[in-house]
């Protein structure tokens, strides 16, 4: 039985992430239908033996996620040489399996927020979206150039940071109050359960979950050298922010020219420039 319309509007955001969270925690997560979708995708992109050819076939049943593939395999990011890339088998290939399975899980954490019909809330879905977007894509740099990481896990841990997010946004139409007033310190609490239930529902790696957990604890190590220091970073340094930025101004960032050089970090975000932007619009089309 739903919740009566009086009580849903006497709700301030606290009390709406409050009830939400304590649904997820009781294992009451609900996901749009084109979650289900993609996640049959993902599954199926997952199996070791899955040949190029049937990896294309199923890229080919979602347009998103195949025109996705299509614009990172000619991003700057994966594009050395040759002409451009215009099908889907093509950018299987450039790209490889475990970054088209990459993108098949970037599908599920973009189509978590559903399709909301309001203007407001779709404009905070494409928010949140963006923001995402250039933190993956700084994440994947600062991986292959500063901390030495994986690139490609960097790429995914930055997709998924705001996963409970996007969660809260498919529960904003029910739920009103969570996309009103100012967000409050004693919310944080809150905010950090939502995404470790998605997250656990989703069974992440245990490597991105105790990265994710650096993340949205909002600390920046110096120096920077772990997956979630390499995400943070990356989610301090993106020229988007997000719409659900809490405790903005308690944050224990430190100064960028203490972690590396400030010298050092210009010159990589100056010289990679275009290889972040281009990244950036394939993963935002």
């Amino acid at each position: 039985m739903g919740i009566p319309g009086h009580i849903l509007a006497r709700m301030n955001r606290l009390d709406a992430l409050k009830l939400v969270v304590a649904q997820a925690q009781r294992g009451e997560l609900v996901f749009a239908t084109s979650v289900t979708l993609a996640s049959r995708i993902h599954s199926a992109l997952s199996d070791p033996d899955i040949h190029v050819a049937a990896a294309t076939r199923l890229l080919q049943s979602e347009p998103l996620l195949a025109a996705r593939c299509v614009a990172m395999a000619n991003s700057a990011a994966y594009q050395r040489s040759g002409p451009p890339i215009t099908d889907v088998g093509s950018a299987v290939s450039r790209l490889g399996l475990r970054t088209v399975t990459t993108l098949a899980e970037a599908l599920i954490v973009r189509q978590m927020a559903g399709a909301p019909k309001d203007p407001a809330q779709q404009a905070v879905v494409a928010h949140l979206w963006e923001h995402t977007a250039h933190v993956a894509s700084l994440s994947r740099l600062i991986a292959r150039r500063i901390t030495r990481l994986d690139p490609e896990t960097a790429l995914f841990a930055g997709l998924v940071h705001e996963v409970g997010n996007f969660y809260l946004l498919s529960r904003s139409a029910e739920f009103p109050a969570l996309l009103a007033g100012e967000h409050e310190p004693e919310e944080e609490e809150f905010d950090i359960a939502i995404n470790r239930a998605v997250v656990e529902r989703l069974a992440l790696p245990q490597s991105i979950v105790e990265a994710l957990e650096v993340v949205w604890m909002g600390y920046v190590a110096s120096p920077c050298v772990s997956l979630g220091d390499t995400v943070a970073l990356a989610k301090a340094l993106a020229p988007v922010e997000s719409p659900f930025v809490k405790l903005q101004n308690s944050r224990q960032i430190a100064p960028f020219d203490m972690m590396i050089g400030d010298d050092m970090l210009t010159g990589i975000l100056q010289d990679s420039k275009d290889e972040v932007d281009s990244l950036t619009r394939a993963l935002t089309l």
